[in-house]
C-alpha cells in the first residue's frame, strides 16, 4: 500500500502578510500618535515653566515705577519680589508631595488657574500690600507649576529622551528669565505697570487649555507603593511637616535677604530659628506615619549629592548676576545700556544651549555630563577671577559663556540623573526638592557671594567703591566661587566611586534595577 499525504493548497502569502502589515501599520500609527501627544504635553509644560520664570524676573524692572505709583519706599516695594520668591521657596516641596498624593494633573491645572487669577489680582490691586498678597498667591501657583513640570516628564516622555525634554524646560526657564526685564520695560512704557501682570492672563488661559487637553489623566492612587515594595493604604498629607518646613525655609530666606546686605541681630535670630526648625522637622518626619519627605530618600547617594551640588552651583551662578553688573559699571565704566546688554548674554547662552545639552546627556550619559558641566563652571569661574582685569570686556564675556554652557550641561544632566529612575509616587516631591535646592542656592548666593564681594572690595557702599577695589572684589569672589565648584566636583566623583563600589558588591541589585527601569 502506498501512503500518500493529503493534498494541501499552497499557503496564500498575501493572506499571511496582511495581518503582519496591519500590525505594523497600527504600530507605526500608534507611535506617531504618541510622538504627537508627547509634543503637545511638552508644549503645555514649557508654557507653564515660562510663566513661572517670567513671574520671577518681570517685576524687578517695575520696582521704581511701583514705588512712585504707591508712594512707597524702595524697601517696601522689594516685598513685591520677595513675597513671590518666599512663596515658591517655602511651598514647592509641599506642592510636589500633594501632587504625588492627589494627582499631578489636577494639581497642575489648579496651579495654572491660581497663577493666572493672582496675576489679574496683581494688575488691579489698589494698594501696595494687596499687591504683595496677590504676588504671594501668584508664587503659590508658580510653586505648583515648577514642582510638577519636571515630574510630568518622567510620566510622559520615553526614558531615552528625558534629557532632551528637561533641556527644553530649562530653555523655557532661561527665556522667561531673560525676557522678563526687556518685556517688562516695554509693557510699562506702553501700557503702564499693571500690564506686566495682566500679560499672564492670555498666556495662562492657553497653558490651562493645553494642559487640560493633553496631559494624561491621573490614575487611581488609592494604593501606593512604599519603600519596601509592598502596597499600603492611601497616604495622607503631612500637615505638621509641611508647616515646619515652610516656617524653617521662610526663616532662612528672610535671614539671608533682609537688612540690605548687613547681618544684624534679627538676621542671626532668624538663622538660629531656621537651624532649630530643621531639627524639629527631622524629628517630626521620623515619627510621622506619612511624612512629607521620607528621610530614607537621603540614603540614596545620587539624590543627596545632586541636591548639594545644585545648591552650590546655583550659589555660584547667582554671583554672576549680583557681582557682574557692579564690575561692568564701576570697574569697566560701561553705561546702563551696555551693562544690560552684556548681562543678557548669560541667559541668552543658557536658552540656546539647554536643549542641545539635554540631547548630549541622553547620548553620552547624565553622570558623565555632570562632570563635564562642573568642569566648565569651574574653568569659567577661574577665568572670571583672572581675565577681566587684563582683557577688559572680552575677558568678561568669554568666561561668562564658558560658565553658562557648563551650567546648562550640569543642570540638565543633574536633573536627568535624578528624575529618570525614581518611583512614580515620588516624582513630585523629588522634583520639588530639586527646585528647592536651586532656589536656596540662589538666595544664598545673593547674600553670601554679595557679602564676599563687599568684603573683598574693602568698602561699605559698593556703589561708590573705586574701580581698583571693585576689580579686587571681583577677583576674590570668583576665586571663592571656583573653590565651591571644585567641592561640588569632588562630591560628584565621590558619588560615582561609591556607586561603582555598590554595584561591585551587589551585582544582582544592579541587574534588578536595570530590569525595573527598562
Amino acid at each position: 500500500m502506498i501512503l500518500t499525504a493529503p493534498f494541501r493548497e499552497p499557503p496564500d502569502k498575501g493572506a499571511m502578510l496582511k495581518p503582519i502589515i496591519a500590525e505594523r501599520d497600527e504600530a507605526v500609527a500608534g507611535s506617531a500618535e504618541r510622538t504627537a501627544s508627547v509634543r503637545w504635553v511638552l508644549a503645555s509644560l514649557s508654557l507653564a515653566m515660562l510663566l513661572s520664570s517670567l513671574g520671577t524676573s518681570i517685576a524687578n524692572v517695575a520696582l521704581p515705577t511701583l514705588a512712585q505709583a504707591f508712594n512707597a519706599t524702595f524697601q517696601d516695594v522689594q516685598w513685591i519680589v520677595l513675597a513671590y520668591l518666599l512663596a515658591i521657596t517655602t511651598l514647592i516641596v509641599s506642592a510636589g508631595r500633594l501632587g504625588d498624593i492627589t494627582g499631578r494633573r489636577r494639581l497642575l491645572l489648579a496651579g495654572i488657574f491660581l497663577f493666572t487669577l493672582a496675576s489679574v489680582l496683581c494688575g488691579i490691586a489698589p494698594t501696595l500690600w494687596l499687591l504683595i498678597a496677590a504676588r504671594a498667591m501668584q508664587g503659590l501657583g508658580a510653586a505648583i507649576m515648577m514642582a510638577h513640570t519636571m515630574a510630568f516628564v518622567g510620566e510622559t516622555v520615553p526614558k531615552e529622551r528625558t534629557g532632551s525634554a528637561i533641556g527644553l524646560l530649562g530653555t523655557m526657564s532661561a527665556i522667561g528669565t531673560a525676557l522678563g526685564p526687556s518685556l517688562g520695560g516695554v509693557l510699562i512704557a506702553g501700557l503702564g505697570w499693571p500690564a506686566i501682570f495682566l500679560i499672564n492672563l492670555p498666556l495662562g488661559i492657553l497653558a490651562f487649555l493645553l494642559a487640560h487637553r493633553y496631559l494624561p489623566v491621573d490614575h487611581s492612587i488609592d494604593r501606593l507603593i512604599d519603600y519596601r515594595g509592598s502596597k499600603t493604604d492611601r497616604t495622607g498629607f503631612d500637615t505638621v511637616g509641611t508647616l515646619l518646613l515652610a516656617l524653617t525655609l521662610a526663616a532662612y530666606a528672610l535671614a539671608v535677604t533682609i537688612g540690605r546686605g548687613s547681618f544684624g541681630p534679627l538676621n542671626m535670630a532668624l538663622l538660629l530659628a531656621a537651624v532649630f526648625g530643621v531639627g524639629l522637622f527631622v524629628l517630626a518626619e521620623a515619627r510621622a506615619a506619612s511624612p512629607l519627605i521620607h528621610l530614607a530618600m537621603f540614603r540614596d547617594p545620587v539624590l543627596s549629592a545632586s541636591l548639594v551640588m545644585s545648591a552650590l552651583v546655583s550659589t555660584v551662578m547667582m554671583a554672576t548676576l549680583v557681582v557682574g553688573p557692579f564690575y561692568l559699571s564701576r570697574a569697566l565704566g560701561l553705561d546702563a545700556a551696555l551693562v544690560g546688554l552684556v548681562s543678557s548674554i548669560g541667559p541668552l547662552v543658557a536658552a540656546l544651549t539647554a536643549v542641545p545639552a539635554g540631547r548630549i546627556a541622553d547620548r553620552f550619559g547624565a553622570q558623565r555630563m555632570t562632570f563635564v558641566g562642573l568642569i566648565g563652571i569651574a574653568a569659567g569661574s577661574f577665568m572670571l577671577s583672572l581675565l577681566p582685569e587684563t582683557l577688559g570686556i572680552s575677558g568678561y564675556i568669554a568666561p561668562i559663556v564658558v560658565t553658562t554652557v557648563g551650567y546648562a550641561l550640569f543642570q540638565t544632566a543633574n536633573i536627568t540623573a535624578v528624575m529618570t529612575d525614581i518611583r512614580p509616587d515620588q516624582r513630585g516631591v523629588i522634583s520639588g526638592m530639586l527646585n528647592l535646592s536651586r532656589n536656596l542656592g540662589l538666595i544664598t548666593g545673593a547674600s553670601v557671594m554679595g557679602a564676599v564681594f563687599a568684603l573683598a572690595s574693602s568698602t561699605i557702599d559698593i556703589t561708590t567703591a573705586r574701580p581698583e577695589a571693585v576689580a579686587t572684589g571681583m577677583r576674590i569672589t570668583f576665586a571663592v566661587a571656583a573653590v565651591l565648584i571644585v567641592i561640588a566636583l569632588a562630591i560628584a566623583v565621590g558619588t560615582y566611586l561609591r556607586t561603582l563600589r555598590d554595584r561591585a558588591l551587589d551585582p544582582e541589585a544592579e541587574l534588578q534595577a536595570d530590569n525595573t527601569s527598562s
